[in-house]
């Protein structure tokens, strides 16, 4: 089993992202530097970790996006393999493309970092394998711009093709929809603003992020 975590100055969770997914596979993942222009032979997994990529000058995840290493992660998405933006990764993704939508400034204008309860919406993905459709899971979260929006005909889409794996179960930042993480249409790249890594041994107070990740890794290595 081999992982990605791609590291982008003023990334500050790429560490975490690593730790957990060194956790559950039991390997260090490769530490992709943004000025790649290719990821490590045979990568099963890439994850592109929160933070604050490029400050968030312009606009959060624009430039990371335009890095050069995001066109061999869109390479490696459009050949099946799973991609996780968490946080500032979900930005970036958005903004590469990978995902439809965009993340706003939070409603209430504030940072919000707390823990959040979840549902989980869809149960068949190689992300939420490990959780029961319509479980509460309950992850922290801590961003400025995560405020999830669309249009009415993407998120009606969406909606009916099964792509929102999490909704926030309380007015969090004002995502349409309570939309705290969305699928690709080919259920291969998940973006989320609420950090699984974080919560994946009791010392952090709580499990429920190691199942993404066990659940993920298990079917990718099947």
């Amino acid at each position: 089993m081999k992982t990605a975590v791609i590291v982008f100055p003023g990334s500050n969770c790429d560490r975490d992202l690593a730790v957990a997914l060194e956790q559950v596979t039991g390997a260090k993942p490769e530490m992709v530097w943004h000025r790649e222009t290719a990821l490590p032979q045979g990568v099963d997994f890439i994850g592109v970790p929160g933070g604050f990529s490029y400050g968030d000058y312009l606009r959060s995840g624009a430039m990371a996006a335009r890095s050069p290493i995001m066109g061999a992660v869109k390479d490696a998405a459009a050949r099946g393999v799973p991609v996780i933006g968490i946080c500032n990764g979900f930005q970036v993704l958005t903004e590469a493309g990978l995902l439809p939508g965009a993340l706003m400034r939070n409603a209430g204008l504030n940072f919000v970092c707390r823990p959040v309860p979840l549902k989980v919406e869809n149960s068949q993905s190689l992300f939420t394998a490990q959780y029961d459709a319509g479980e509460q899971v309950t992850l922290p979260v801590a961003h400025h711009d995560g405020n999830y929006q669309a249009d009415t005909a993407t998120l009606d889409r969406l909606e009916g093709e099964g792509r929102v794996a999490f909704r926030y179960l309380d007015q969090v930042n004002g995502s349409a929809r309570q939309i705290a993480g969305i699928l690709n249409d080919a259920g291969n790249v998940l973006g989320l603003m609420p950090h699984p890594e974080r919560v994946i041994e009791p010392a952090h107070g709580g499990t429920d992020g190691r199942r993404l990740f066990e659940g993920l890794l298990g079917t990718v290595s099947a």
